[in-house]
C-alpha cells in the first residue's frame, strides 16, 4: 500500500503542545470577548450598523465597498481581513484598544499542534494516484462502484478524510454513518472490521446490502446516539454502548451535539484512537453552548445557537445562480419584515418558515401574501408591495455589511470551538493532532482532529 507523509504535520504533542493548545485558546477567548459588539449581532433586527459610533472608520470602509464585490470578499477570509482590518485597526487605536487581529487569519499550521500520531499516517487516496494508493485491495473499477450515487464533492471529502486517517490497525467505529460510505472505503482500503452506527433503519439496511455485496467486514447497528449510556456497567435502560478501548472511532461531519457525544463516550470508554471532523456547531440541544474543556467552562463567553452559526457563514460552494437566489430571498424576507412591522404596528422581527425555491420564480406580491398567511398578518388592499421591496433591498445592503464585519471573527470562533474539543481530549489523556484534511474549496469544514490515547 502506498503511504503518504502529510505536509500539514503540526509539531510534537507533549506538555509543550498542551500548553500551546491552551495558550491559543486563551488568546482567541480574549479576542472574542473584546470584539463581541462586532460579531454577536442579529443583522435582520438592525436598522443601522449597531456599532458605528465606536467604529466609524470600519463603517465608512464597509459602505464604500461595491455591492458586487461583497460575495468575493466574503468567500476568502484573508481577503476579507485585508480589506477591513486597516480601518478596524485605526478605530482600535483611537479607542486605545489593543486587539490581536493576527488571530483573524490563524491557520492550523500556526497553531503548531501535532504528535507522533503523524508517523502512522495512512494511505494516499488522493485523486492523482488513487489506484496505487489503495492497491491491492481496491482498483479503479471497484472505486467507481464505491463512489456511485455519492455527490462528487462528498466523495472528495471521504477520500481526503481516509487519506489523512492514521493506520493504527484497530477495528473502526463509524459514528453517524448514514449509508456507511466512509466506513465502506475504510473497510475495503484498510482491511479492518468496521462497525457503522446509524439511527435511521433504512440507511442501515441499504448500507448493509452494499457491504454484503462486496464481502466487506462492515456491520451496521441501528441506534440513537443520544440513548447510549456512557456507564458501561448499567445499560439496562439504554442502548448498548458500542465503544471500547481497542478501537478507532471516526466521524466525518457529524453535526453539533452528535460529534460532542462521540467525544464524551469515547473518552469515557478509553477508546484508543479518534478521527473527527466537526460540523454544524449550532445543532445543540441546550439553548447555549456547553463548554467541554475546563478552559471553555471557565470562559466568560456565552454562545447562543445563533452565535454558533457564525463559523458556517462562509460559502465557497454556491454558484452565481444560487447566490442570486439567496440574495433575492433575503431581500424579499427583509421587505416583508418591514411591511409586517408597519401592518402590525409592532416594531419587531417576525421569522418566517423556509420557502421552496420555486416560490422565488413568482412575484414579490405573491410571496407577501403567502408570508402574511403564515403569520396571520392582514395586508391592506392598496398595499404598495414594490415600495416595500425597495425597502427590503436597502435593508439587505445594511445586513450584508453587518454580516461582513461579523465574518471577520468567524475563523476565530471556529478555532475556539475546535480547540475546546482538543483541550477536552488532552484533559482526557489523549495526544492530539489538528490539521486540514482537504482544501476549503471542497468544504470549509475541513478541520480534522486526530487523537490517540497516551500510554503513560
Amino acid at each position: 500500500m502506498a503511504i503518504k507523509r502529510d505536509n500539514h504535520t503540526l509539531g510534537n504533542c507533549n506538555s509543550d503542545s498542551q500548553n500551546t493548545l491552551r495558550a491559543h485558546f486563551i488568546q482567541l477567548d480574549k479576542l472574542l470577548e473584546q470584539s463581541r459588539a462586532l460579531w454577536q449581532v442579529r443583522a435582520f433586527e438592525a436598522k443601522a450598523l449597531p456599532w458605528e459610533a465606536r467604529f466609524p472608520r470600519l463603517a465608512t470602509t464597509l459602505w464604500a465597498l461595491d455591492d458586487a464585490m461583497l460575495d468575493t470578499l466574503d468567500a476568502e477570509q484573508s481577503a476579507l481581513v485585508d480589506a477591513l482590518s486597516p480601518a478596524l485597526q485605526q478605530d482600535l487605536a483611537a479607542l486605545g484598544y489593543d486587539w490581536d487581529l493576527s488571530l483573524l487569519t490563524l491557520s492550523f499550521a500556526e497553531l503548531s499542534l501535532g504528535s507522533d500520531i503523524d508517523s502512522d499516517i495512512g494511505f494516499d487516496i488522493g485523486s492523482d494516484d488513487i489506484e496505487t494508493a489503495t492497491s491491492p485491495r481496491i482498483d479503479l473499477t471497484e472505486l467507481a462502484h464505491f463512489s456511485a450515487h455519492i455527490k462528487g464533492r462528498k466523495w472528495e471529502q471521504i477520500t481526503a478524510f481516509v487519506q489523512h486517517l492514521p493506520d493504527v490497525g484497530l477495528p473502526v467505529l463509524e459514528w453517524c454513518a448514514g449509508k456507511g460510505h466512509l466506513g465502506r472505503l475504510i473497510a475495503k482500503a484498510r482491511g479492518v472490521d468496521v462497525l457503522s452506527l446509524e439511527w435511521q433503519a433504512m440507511l442501515c439496511e441499504e448500507g448493509q446490502v452494499f457491504a454484503d455485496k462486496w464481502h466487506l467486514s462492515q456491520r451496521f447497528i441501528c441506534a440513537d446516539a443520544f440513548a447510549i449510556n456512557d456507564k458501561t456497567s448499567d445499560n439496562s435502560a439504554h442502548q448498548t454502548n458500542p465503544f471500547c478501548a481497542q478501537q478507532q472511532a471516526v466521524a466525518l461531519h457529524a453535526c453539533g451535539d452528535l460529534h460532542v457525544r462521540l467525544l464524551q463516550l469515547a473518552a469515557a470508554a478509553g477508546t484508543q484512537a479518534l478521527a473527527i471532523s466537526p460540523c454544524c456547531y449550532h445543532l445543540i440541544q441546550a439553548n447555549q453552548y456547553q463548554g467541554l474543556s475546563t478552559l471553555a467552562k471557565d470562559s466568560a463567553l456565552r454562545l447562543s445557537r445563533h452565535d454558533l452559526q457564525l463559523p458556517l457563514q462562509q460559502s465557497v460552494i454556491a454558484n452565481p445562480k444560487q447566490q442570486a437566489l439567496r440574495h433575492q430571498e433575503i431581500a424579499w424576507r427583509l421587505g416583508f419584515d418591514a411591511l409586517q412591522r408597519n401592518c402590525r404596528g409592532i416594531d419587531a422581527y417576525l421569522p418566517l418558515p423556509a420557502i421552496k425555491q420555486s416560490q422565488l420564480s413568482g412575484e414579490f406580491a405573491e410571496f407577501c401574501h403567502w408570508a402574511a398567511a403564515q403569520k396571520a398578518v392582514t395586508l391592506a388592499a392598496d398595499c404598495d408591495v414594490d415600495a416595500w421591496l425597495e425597502i427590503g433591498k436597502q435593508r439587505q445592503r445594511l445586513t450584508r455589511r453587518i454580516d461582513l464585519a461579523a465574518h471577520l471573527f468567524r475563523r476565530a470562533l471556529e478555532l475556539w470551538l475546535i480547540l475546546d474539543r482538543c483541550c477536552f481530549l488532552q484533559e482526557s489523556g489523549y495526544r492530539v493532532s489538528l490539521r486540514e484534511f482537504c482544501a476549503t474549496s471542497v468544504t470549509p469544514r475541513n478541520a480534522l482532529i486526530l487523537a490517540q490515547k497516551s500510554s503513560d
